[in-house]
């Protein structure tokens, strides 16, 4: 299973609102799935932390390996972000969102996310686990 950096982020900030359902679905959902995240959410999550040593300490405890994303996902990626754009997405660059969804849809993975609107709408094979799904 994908853990997106939102599920991560709120169990290290302590956030007040998300950090219990996140804390909550990282152990339910590890005793299902193995736990992975991407180079994607690696960067995203790195914002949170002041060395790269402390990053890889935290996924070390959290027993959250980082794992590549397989070339046909990367492509994939750009090819869902085609349809963003025609509908008026905003964004020039492929999302990491994009990136996310593609390789969860590529490598079978669910989801572990707070986010569910563009993984649901361009990649509608995922399966999401989300608040609102619950």
């Amino acid at each position: 299973m994908l853990v997106d950096t939102n599920v991560l982020v709120d169990v290290l900030t302590n956030d007040p609102t998300w950090a219990e359902w996140s804390i909550s679905q990282l152990r339910a959902q590890a005793q299902i799935y193995r736990l992975v995240i991407n180079p994607v959410i690696y960067a995203e999550l790195s914002l949170t932390f002041i060395t790269v040593e402390s990053l890889d300490d935290t996924l070390a405890i959290l027993q959250i390996p980082v794992v590549e994303i397989p070339k046909p996902a990367l492509f994939l990626a750009s090819k869902a972000f085609v349809p963003y754009r025609r509908q008026g997405g905003t964004k020039s660059n492929v999302l990491a969102d994009f990136f996310i969804g593609a390789h969860a849809a590529v490598s079978g993975y669910p989801v572990l996310t707070r986010d569910v609107r563009r993984y649901g709408s361009y990649f509608p094979t995922v399966k999401l686990v989300a608040p609102e799904m619950n």
